[in-house]
């Protein structure tokens, strides 16, 4: 089975290409979503993130879902986490990404529009 419990799991040896990163697909992550965070991972996959276990992997997996949760699913974390990812992830033109309306967003709104017909 694929997934994040068994991305870590059998031989990674040297040389493998690219067929490390495979085993990194999460079971239910459609297409689309796997090919950007794919390339995330291939991007910033050095050799010391591909050590089966390695805490480098484990790290690049993290950034990658925070990514892939930014970009797809709209979610925002501390603005130094989004920093480094938006930084690894330069150069990535994801296609047909939804647009989500935020919170911030949508309270600004309401503020404009309560201080407009009080006006």
């Amino acid at each position: 089975p694929r997934g994040l419990g068994a991305a870590y799991m059998g031989p990674n040896p040297a040389g493998d290409g690219e067929a490390w990163v495979e085993r990194l697909r999460a079971e239910c992550e459609p297409e689309h979503h796997w090919k950007y965070r794919r390339e995330f991972l291939l991007r910033n996959g050095g050799e010391e993130s591909r050590e089966e276990e390695g805490a480098e992997l484990r790290r690049l997996i993290s950034f990658s879902m925070v990514w892939a949760n930014h970009v797809f699913l709209g979610c925002r974390y501390p603005p130094e986490v989004m920093e480094k990812v938006m930084d690894m992830a330069a150069g990535i033109t994801v296609t047909n990404a939804p647009t989500h309306t935020l919170r911030d967003d949508l309270v600004s709104k309401v503020k404009r529009r309560i201080s407009s017909s009080n006006g």
